[in-house]
């Protein structure tokens, strides 16, 4: 008996996703659940699991475009698939597959939960053979930005100076990277950014977390971070500043009076933006929860794309890579994005003394046609004093 694996629905308006990539091979026996292959589409990449138990046929090419409801492949349950005989084509399919690099999920969430940031980095862009979806040893042949999937690439060749041979690679895009690219050019195209700054002393949000990180784990079963800080002090600021809250729809504005913060997180896929619901009403260790189940979601491409859908603000984080400043670039329709950037000890002012300081850059990028100067600098303002004195910002332990 054979059962069609489908193309499954991933959203109202999505109707098409490149198959990415064949985590099992074609002919080998897989059970009801498990992995089959990743699809990749203009919002997330996702792992497709098998209908049934039995022995996977593929009838569909890594790298293919496919539409929702088209048969991927087939699997074939009861007695006599295990004993069917494997075919040339399939032998040499499992060779071909045993080539590919597999996707390790070293994505990064861009959550500093460290202090020096550098270390957050290498950690949460390492990931160890036991992380792996896929132990079998295989070469590192991919391509940039093509999380390791078969997507059309072109070899270019040409000359060096001394007449050898020099190779570039033309890759397309995946369809995360091209709707990234296009959102981007709509929020170029129909706004105007301006970025405003400040600098953060983080010295008292240090001191909270080394004071309390093991009580605050133990009774909510989570770590206390840095970016839900900022979570908290956005929902803060956002209700004095309704500006920052608000987006644009035609020749109106339509201001929120809730607070659903998206968190930029980075994977091999191209960046994706996780909300986190309500995020005013909730309490610190939920917004902590809500971080780091959104950052696992994404390593290992679970993310739905009502997980990534709306959003009246954004939170990145450029300093998990190091980044000491930046000017992020608004997610449209939204009126602006707070960036942060990487804590580092620098002499300051201190009460008539040069003292050294954990310090953090931080940027609010925001569209001109909805906030002016006065509100953008008073939010970014906000956002300082109430990080800077973060029992403010009300843990409720």
């Amino acid at each position: 008996m054979s059962i069609d694996i489908l193309i499954p629905e991933v959203g109202e308006s999505i109707s098409e996703g490149v198959l990415a990539r064949w985590i099992k091979r074609d002919g080998e026996a897989v059970k009801e659940g498990e992995a089959l292959f990743e699809l990749e589409t203009e919002k997330t990449t996702a792992e497709v699991p098998s209908p049934a138990s039995g022995v996977l046929h593929a009838l569909v090419d890594e790298g293919s475009t496919v539409r929702i409801g088209q048969k991927a492949g087939t699997i074939e349950t009861g007695a006599s698939a295990a004993k069917e005989p494997r075919s040339e084509t399939t032998r040499a399919m499992d060779v071909k597959s045993s080539l590919m690099s597999p996707v390790v999920g070293n994505n990064v969430a861009e959550n500093n939960h460290d202090e020096d940031a550098s270390s957050q980095s290498e950690k949460n862009g390492k990931t160890t053979a036991s992380e792996a979806p896929d132990e079998r040893p295989r070469a590192n042949t991919a391509a940039p930005d093509s999380s390791n999937s078969k997507i059309p690439s072109e070899t270019i060749h040409s000359k060096a100076a001394d007449a050898s041979t020099r190779i570039s690679r033309r890759v397309a895009m995946t369809p995360l990277r091209k709707a990234a690219a296009q959102r981007l050019l709509q929020a170029r195209r129909n706004a105007a950014h301006v970025t405003t700054f400040n600098e953060i002393d983080m010295s008292k949000v240090m001191a909270v977390r080394a004071q309390f990180r093991e009580e605050f784990e133990r009774e909510h079963g989570v770590k206390i971070g840095v970016v839900s800080f900022f979570v908290k002090a956005c929902c803060l600021a956002l209700k004095l500043y309704p500006q920052v809250n608000a987006s644009i729809d035609g020749d109106a504005i339509v201001y929120h009076d809730f607070c659903d913060i998206g968190v930029a997180v980075s994977t091999n896929a191209g960046l994706v933006v996780p909300v986190i619901r309500d995020a005013d009403r909730s309490h610190f260790a939920d917004i902590e929860a809500a971080i780091a189940a959104l950052a696992l979601k994404a390593r290992e491409k679970r993310l739905l794309p009502s997980d990534l859908e709306g959003g009246t603000f954004t939170i990145t984080n450029g300093g998990v890579f190091g980044s000491l400043l930046s000017t992020p670039i608004p997610a449209y329709p939204q009126t602006a994005i707070l960036g942060l950037h990487a804590i580092r000890k620098r002499p300051v002012v201190a009460d008539e003394t040069i003292v050294a300081r954990p310090m953090m850059y931080v940027a609010l990028s925001y569209d001109h046609q909805v906030i002016d100067g006065r509100e953008a600098v008073g939010f970014i303002v906000s956002i300082k004093e109430f990080v800077e004195e973060p029992n403010k910002l009300l843990l409720e332990m």
